[in-house]
């Protein structure tokens, strides 16, 4: 379960982690009323569960609480990588000297909790390993033993902070651990961190992820999670409903594949030859022909929907089980034109279970894109 910026922020305020004062706000009065409680000048932020927010203005400045009521007028309502921007955050502004980059995050596959800081906060990550790998400093925490002073003083290094300093990003380190581990969380991240002109350390933004199975024991995030179904829409509820990860977009190409990483690359193919993805729509490792069913059933059923796009790689998914929940879904819920891309376990058996059903198998996924473009424009 992602949390919005405005939920990591409430839990940083519980664990002692210092933010900026603000006030989350649904309308361009509201705004206003938050900014004439604090000092200017603000910022304003976009509340959604997406990146690249700032580069789509979804981040803004404003000198007075006047201003800030234009600035929200003009933020709520708007459209973010398919998503609508229905809340804001308004805050005031840091005066920021430097930024850092400080998280948690759960390593499946060492089984730790892997502590990471850099001084090149303000980025992504990713760039951030790929680009400046000696920045970055990872240290792996044995979760029966936790993290441990040395960890912490390693990373105090790493970000070139004077001694001073010591005792504050100490106690921020602890109480960032402290949610982390108390709140079931696969990604607890500040980043930024900033070092503000005033020699304070102060978290300007948060990304929380929680185990959605732990939220049995967190009733207030149970509660949260309840109130974001209710406002879900029929597609989103059944997909929910089901356990699958969706997310809606504003395209007409129902995009369907096995991993978020294929399946994200499948979304970007589409968006390279012209075609916009409707939504996002990974149906996991394993997948059962029921499974498979139901998902393609979200995106037979979505009028906005002209063609699915299915891209499989078979590894520990099968080929046949996967043809199986295509023709199953098509028979049920009525055609629409579907690409289907299938390589792998009992790719095969896969191809002639679908070639008997009218639908030709394709084992190249920049082809299967571009026939779903195409199609998508007719």
């Amino acid at each position: 379960m992602n949390l919005y910026e405005y939920e990591g922020v409430a839990l940083f305020q519980k664990y002692g982690i210092p933010v900026p004062r603000g006030g989350l706000a649904s309308s361009p009065d509201e705004a206003r009323k938050i900014a004439e409680r604090l000092n200017p000048p603000y910022v304003v932020k976009a509340q959604v569960l997406i990146g690249g927010r700032g580069k789509a203005g979804g981040v803004r400045f404003a000198e007075t609480p006047e201003e800030v009521e234009n600035v929200a007028e003009e933020v709520l309502g708007i459209v973010i990588r398919g998503v609508r921007v229905d809340k804001i955050l308004v805050v005031e502004k840091i005066k920021i000297m430097r930024e850092l980059y400080l998280s948690f995050v759960l390593n499946r596959s060492e089984k730790t909790v892997d502590f990471l800081a850099s001084p090149l906060g303000g980025v992504d990550i990713e760039d951030i390993a790929r680009e400046y790998p000696m920045s970055l400093v990872r240290q792996h925490i044995d979760p029966l033993l936790g993290i441990q002073e040395f960890m912490v003083r390693r990373a105090f290094k790493r970000l070139n902070l004077s001694g001073e300093l010591y005792r504050n990003f100490r106690e921020l380190v602890f109480s960032l651990y402290r949610l982390f581990v108390e709140y079931d969380c696969e990604l607890a991240e500040i980043n930024p961190l900033a070092l503000t002109r005033e020699g304070r350390l102060v978290a300007v933004d948060s990304k929380i992820i929680v185990d959605d199975n732990s939220l049995f024991r967190h009733p207030d995030l149970l509660e949260i999670k309840k109130r974001r179904i209710e406002n879900m829409d029929e597609v989103e509820r059944k997909a929910e409903e089901f356990g699958l990860s969706y997310v809606k977009l504003d395209g007409n190409i129902g995009i369907m594949g096995n991993g978020a990483g294929l399946t994200m690359a499948t979304m970007d193919l589409v968006s390279f030859y012209g075609g916009k993805p409707a939504n996002f729509l990974d149906i996991g490792g394993g997948a059962t022909r029921e499974r498979v069913e139901k998902a393609l059933s979200l995106l037979l059923m979505d009028p906005r929907v002209k063609v699915v796009l299915v891209n499989i790689l078979g590894g520990i998914t099968r080929c046949d089980e996967v043809a199986l929940g295509v023709v199953s879904a098509m028979e049920k819920y009525g055609t629409k034109p579907i690409v289907v891309r299938i390589m792998g376990t009992r790719e095969e058996e896969g191809r002639r279970i679908l070639e008997a059903s009218g639908v030709h198998a394709l084992d190249s996924m920049e082809e299967a894109a571009k026939i779903a473009v195409e199609i998508s424009r007719r």
